[in-house]
């Protein structure tokens, strides 16, 4: 038995904050707000887990008023989910996503962030795939006031696997 979820994050470009994806740190003069780090990719993919799950979506779980989550590193929540994933006695199989930015170029990054969300999910970096497009000057990400992340993540129950 498999399960699919589907999630959606956007945040604005600021100055003043770093701009954290998939739990990286990149070099860039704009950050995202956010109650959080406002990590955009790691909170697709949080989305998309839950909704695998059928237990909703983040601000259920980590509320923008609580005062717990305020400038919380992502990962963490995203480490509580998949703790959620094992205790239903499933595991993540793959996670495909694609962040919307104009700037800076992610490609560099890539590699990076697909290694610090392994850990985290505990799988391999072979079964996360980041794809980083830009809108090409139009809209809201592409005038640089934000960017947007889409993922789709597969739950495989662990005894599928014997």
């Amino acid at each position: 038995m498999f399960r699919i979820g589907f999630g959606y994050d956007v945040h604005q470009l600021v100055e003043g904050r770093s701009l954290i994806l998939g739990g990286l740190e990149i070099p860039h003069d704009l950050g995202l707000m956010g109650h959080s780090d406002a990590d955009v990719l790691t909170h697709a993919i949080m989305d998309a887990t839950l909704g695998a799950l059928a237990m909703g979506d983040i601000g259920l779980h980590f509320p923008d008023g609580d005062p717990a989550y305020k400038d919380m590193e992502s990962l963490l929540m995203l480490k509580r989910i998949v703790e959620w994933v094992l205790q239903k006695g499933f595991k993540v199989n793959n996670v495909d996503t694609t962040i919307v930015a104009q700037k800076p170029k992610l490609a560099p990054h890539i590699f990076a962030m697909k290694e610090r969300l392994s850990e985290i999910l505990d799988i391999g970096p072979d079964q996360i795939n980041i794809k980083a497009t830009t809108t090409e000057g139009m809209g809201f990400c592409g005038r640089q006031e934000g960017m947007e992340a889409y993922a789709v993540v597969s739950l495989v129950l662990v005894d599928a696997e014997s």
